[in-house]
């Protein structure tokens, strides 16, 4: 049962990192420290570099990968707009930034634990992506 669940790691893998860009996106314009921002960025670009790395493995099964749900994106989305309305700040890019990556390690590592048969590459992939967002976690901090 290796192949399914290596397949259904791969997209969950897929489908949070598409939150996570999004996610780091929809801030970006209302960040006003340069750290703040190039530490956004980077984290962006990281994520970008496994997204590949996901896809030619999920191409390799001629999967088509995930997006996050539409529900996950609209509540997403809502909470960031009605925060920055309320404070445009930093700290609040902080804040929200925290919140989603605190989710995506939560829903990651109940993955993991949810697909043990799923091939140790993918296995790594997730583990990498979890560790880039409690980097990220870490990386917050000082904004709060």
């Amino acid at each position: 049962m290796i192949e399914p669940d290596t397949i259904r790691l791969l997209r969950e893998c897929d489908a949070g990192i598409k939150m996570g860009v999004d996610a780091i996106d929809d801030v970006l314009d209302y960040t006003q420290n340069n750290s703040l921002r190039q530490c956004l960025v980077d984290c962006k670009n990281r994520h970008i570099v496994l997204k590949d790395e996901i896809r030619i493995l999920l191409n390799n099964y001629h999967d088509e990968g995930k997006d996050p749900s539409p529900m996950a994106k609209s509540m997403s989305w809502m909470k960031t707009n009605v925060k920055l309305v309320m404070n445009e700040s930093d700290n609040t890019i902080a804040d929200l930034i925290t919140d989603g990556c605190n989710m995506g390690v939560k829903s990651l590592s109940k993955f993991l634990n949810q697909f043990k048969a799923a091939d140790e590459q993918s296995k790594d992939i997730t583990k990498r992506l979890i560790t880039l967002e409690e980097k990220l976690v870490g990386q917050m901090r000082p904004f709060l």
